[in-house]
C-alpha cells in the first residue's frame, strides 16, 4: 500500500477492477482534501492499466491519496472489506465505500456526512436510487424493474423497510460495532451489501443496542448515472437471489 492517512475526517475505498478506461483522476484529485476527505483506492488484482493510473494518482496527491494493492481479484466484497479495515485504522470520523465510476457524484459525501453530524443515533447513511420528479435517476429500465424486484425480496429477507441496498454509495460512523461488521470474509461474492445488514441485524437481535431501523438513513439521490461499461450482467440478478437465500439462512438466527 502506498500513502498515508493520517488526520483525515472521512475515509472513502473505491474498488477497482479493470477501470483504466472509466476512472476519471482529475474528479477525484480535486475533491479530496487534506484533514478532510482521502481516498483508499483498492486495485483488485486488475489485468489493464489501473495501477499504473492509481499510482500517478496517489503520486499526484500524496497526502489524500492511497492505494492498496491485492496481487490476485478477490472480487468486489473482499476489495471493499479490505480498504474499510484499513480505512478504519486511519482514526477516520467516517468510512465508507463509492464506486469508481462515479455514477454517485463526489459531491453527496458531505451530504452524507453532514446527516451523520446532525444525528449521533444514526450510524450508516446509503444512498438511495428512487425515481422522482425533480432529479437525475437514470438506469436501463430493465435493470430498474429488476432492481425493485430484488429490493422487495430483501425487504422481506431482512425484515426491514430498506429500498435499496445495492448502490456503491454508502458512509458509516467508525465506531467499534460498526467496524466489527468487516471483520469476517463476506461469504456472497455478488451482495455483500445484504450481508452487511443482515450482519447488523443479527448482531442487535435481542439486545438493547439500537436497532438497524434506527442507525441506518437511506438518502435518496438527486443524481445517479448508469456508466456504460458496467460489469453487472442479467444472469447476475439470479446469481444474486441465490445468495439472498443462502444470507437468509446463515442470518435469520
Amino acid at each position: 500500500m502506498s500513502g498515508a492517512g493520517a488526520g483525515r475526517h472521512i475515509g472513502i475505498v473505491v474498488p477497482c477492477f479493470n477501470e483504466a478506461h472509466r476512472l476519471q483522476p482529475d474528479v477525484f484529485r480535486e475533491f479530496a482534501r487534506p484533514g478532510q476527505v482521502g481516498f483508499l483506492f483498492v486495485n483488485d488484482g486488475s489485468t489493464d492499466d489501473t495501477r499504473a493510473v492509481l499510482g500517478a494518482l496517489a503520486r499526484d496527491a500524496p497526502t489524500q491519496v492511497a492505494v492498496l494493492d491485492l496481487a490476485t481479484n478477490a472480487g468486489k466484497a473482499e476489495a471493499v472489506r479490505r480498504g474499510m479495515l484499513e480505512v478504519f485504522r486511519w482514526g477516520v470520523a467516517y468510512a465508507g465505500f463509492w464506486d469508481a465510476d462515479l455514477a454517485t457524484p463526489l459531491s453527496v459525501i458531505p451530504r452524507f456526512a453532514a446527516i451523520l453530524d446532525g444525528d449521533p443515533r444514526l450510524e450508516m447513511v446509503f444512498g438511495a436510487r428512487v425515481l422522482l420528479m425533480g432529479r437525475s435517476i437514470r438506469r436501463s429500465a430493465a435493470r430498474h424493474y429488476a432492481g425493485r424486484a430484488f429490493a422487495t425480496a430483501v425487504s422481506l429477507a431482512l425484515g426491514l423497510p430498506i429500498y435499496d441496498t445495492q448502490c456503491g454509495a454508502k458512509l458509516f460512523r467508525a465506531t467499534p460495532a460498526v467496524q466489527a461488521l468487516f471483520q469476517e470474509p463476506f461469504r456472497s461474492r455478488w451482495i455483500f451489501d445484504v450481508e452487511l445488514v443482515a450482519r447488523l441485524v443479527r448482531a442487535r437481535r435481542g439486545t438493547p443496542a439500537p436497532q438497524p431501523a434506527e442507525v441506518i438513513h437511506e438518502y435518496p439521490l438527486e443524481q445517479w448515472h448508469d456508466v456504460p461499461g458496467s460489469k453487472v450482467r442479467a444472469v447476475d440478478f439470479a446469481r444474486a437471489a441465490i445468495e439472498l437465500a443462502r444470507i437468509y439462512r446463515m442470518y435469520r438466527r
